[in-house]
């Protein structure tokens, strides 16, 4: 049984992503890239479908383990400690120059500790156990398929049941050491790596990637940073695309159907990772990000989807894995993603923020980017009086979503602005009147007087946790009565310990039953939300509560059962770290990231020095 998700803590090279459990055991690993087939999916089932183990021999005599990430990087350490030693596993992948491998190194502190490895290899998501042989230099091959895996260690290891097992003591002042790498099966084994120049490889780019973080105030760099390494972690460096999560069908409720799989990179991302990114300093991945973006959305507007793999795919095909139990027993496992070609107007918006606020960030645009961008208006005009699925990707009915509408304002607010500030041509006159148009429809639909907030969808008394948004997103201003009495009722209805639920618990007609933690990104949207309504003590104590929330290690699922206090849902979560980000900095600095988004003139944007 796999253990608690706040139990995992992240490890990567920018390409591809494991989860390395408080016992030692690497139980998820999507090799090469992160929406590749796992090799290690125990995660999602047992040891039988594939892990990797390096723990203390007798795990009952281990009296204590601790764990740390090595300074500001993704190089973990975990301590375990017992009556006769104690040793540190050091797991990192080093960022690639060629092959891609993952480097464990045992180091001993005090004393002597007998350890174990145990290796099951199962490609395929679990189902396919491979061919495993020794070559003449003792090396460990093991192939199925177009993959292989090869392992290099000084410790004897041995063929047992189909794992790879072997005991070893490790004394202080020694150290032991394992790589495992990756290729395609029908190449050479992997040159190999000495893992002490790897391990030192990958401390010299985290040391020099977190040292270009323009945070002088050191309590908001040591509370934004994790995140920030976090967010680099889960980009994939070839095309600069992030990742939503490294992970598939860890479950939004323990048990439950909602179990989606989130290695694919979300439109919705790009304006708070951008803003995010610029505000912390990090230009070049900001571009990356919006060069990603304008590729994998380049084509026929009509043909624009919400998300997209890694390197733009498009085709992302929802299906089942039956030989997986589930994270608890929590099914369907699915790979691929079925709301990958839903109706969803909010993206529209969030296209054409990412690209202004890029613009005014310093991010270069170009012809080509202004002429997509007419293009996407010129399709939305057509489009934005229809019903979507919202952006909680419903999978009912299609219904008038007011935040939806809101993103369609937003996507000609930002054509004109951009327009007017880069002296760009465009029909402005023309998208003024549609924008205008669309702001009094969802001022008289969207909004219900009677309950004296804004509402999920047109004619419905439910509220929704993405209206939080809306002061945001520059569509009223935060002293509007209309906004305060949104975020009052949603204070109401919303809030449950202290955080926020994304549905409201009366909304029935998603398609599929509710029953899900809070949903940590709405949260944070509610600390920004208060510091636009001047509520800053309130908007505190609620970052402090959501801070409180993060792991050991300083990482966040998407979500948090505050009944059962656990991390729910896909781990670690992008959109979570944006939002951390972006309320820290909202709560700490005169330049806040909401006020930038929304254009208020009090404010100036981030700009790349």
């Amino acid at each position: 049984m796999s253990l608690p998700i706040e139990d995992y803590a992240l490890i990567g090279d920018c390409e591809a992503a494991a989860l390395v459990g408080r016992d030692g055991s690497i139980d998820w690993l999507c090799w090469p890239r992160f929406d590749s087939e796992a090799c290690f999916a125990a995660l999602l089932g047992t040891k039988e479908h594939g892990r990797w183990l390096i723990g203390p021999a007798d795990p009952n005599a281990a009296r204590s383990t601790s764990r740390r990430y090595r300074g500001d990087s993704l190089i973990l350490e975990t301590r375990f400690e017992s009556p006769t030693g104690a040793v540190v596993v050091i797991d990192v992948m080093p960022p690639r120059t060629g092959d891609s491998n993952l480097i464990r190194i045992i180091v001993g502190e005090r004393g002597t500790m007998e350890m174990r490895t145990e290796l099951v290899i199962r490609f395929g998501y679990g189902s396919a156990i491979p061919w495993v042989h020794h070559l003449p230099d003792g090396t460990l091959r093991a192939i199925a398929g177009p993959d292989q895996l090869v392992l290099r260690t000084t410790v004897p290891v041995e063929g047992v049941n189909r794992h790879t097992v072997g005991t070893f003591t490790v004394a202080e002042g020694e150290s032991v050491t394992f790589a495992l790498s990756y290729a395609p099966s029908h190449l050479l084994p992997p040159i190999p790596m000495d893992p002490f120049e790897g391990l030192a490889d990958a401390e010299a780019f985290w040391e020099e990637w977190s040292s270009r973080a323009t945070v002088e105030d050191e309590e908001e760099r040591t509370t934004i940073l994790r995140s920030l390494i976090t967010l680099k972690g889960l980009t994939y460096a070839p095309t600069g695309g992030l990742v939503a999560a490294p992970t598939t069908s860890l479950p939004e409720t323990l048990g439950g159907m909602r179990n989606w799989d989130y290695r694919y990179c979300w439109l919705r991302d790009a304006t708070l990772t951008l803003l995010a990114m610029m505000n912390a300093g990090y230009f070049d991945e900001a571009a990356a990000w919006r060069d990603w973006l304008l590729r994998s959305v380049a084509g026929s507007p009509d043909q624009a989807q919400i998300m997209y793999g890694i390197a733009g795919e498009r085709r992302l095909i929802e299906v089942e894995l039956d030989n997986l139990p589930g994270y608890e027993n929590s099914r369907p496992v699915r790979i691929g993603n079925g709301a990958h070609d839903q109706l969803q107007l909010d993206v529209y918006g969030e296209v054409m923020d990412a690209l202004y606020q890029a613009h005014r960030g310093g991010v270069a645009n170009s012809a080509d980017a202004w002429a997509l961008q007419t293009e996407f208006l010129k399709h939305l005009e057509t489009v934005w009086r229809f019903p979507d699925r919202g952006i909680w990707e419903s999978r009912g009915e299609p219904r008038h979503y007011t935040y939806s509408k809101v993103m369609a304002w937003v996507a000609f607010d930002r054509g004109i602005k951009l327009a007017e500030e880069a002296s760009l041509p465009g029909p402005l006159e023309h998208w003024r009147a549609i924008a205008d148009e669309i702001h009094h429809e969802i001022c008289i639909n969207g909004y219900d007087p009677a309950l004296g907030s804004f509402v999920q969808s047109y004619g419905s008394t439910w509220l929704d946790g993405s209206l939080l948004l809306l002061p945001t997103t520059g569509f009223l201003p935060p002293d509007d009565p209309r906004i305060a009495s949104t975020v009052r009722t949603i204070e109401e209805r919303l809030v449950v310990n202290g955080l926020v639920m994304r549905h409201d618990p009366a909304e029935t007609e998603t398609g599929l039953e509710h029953g899900e933690g809070a949903f940590l990104a709405c949260s944070f949207w509610l600390a920004d939300a208060l510091v636009m309504l001047g509520r800053r003590d309130d908007a505190q104590q609620l970052f402090n509560r959501l801070l409180a929330v993060r792991n050991d290690v300083g990482l966040l699922s998407e979500g948090y059962d505050v009944e059962a206090r656990r991390l729910v849902g896909n781990f670690p979560q992008a959109f979570s770290h944006v939002a951390l980000v972006t309320t820290c900095l909202n709560l700490r600095r005169l330049a806040k990231p909401a006020q930038q988004r929304g254009g208020q003139n009090a404010m100036r944007a981030i700009k790349k020095p």
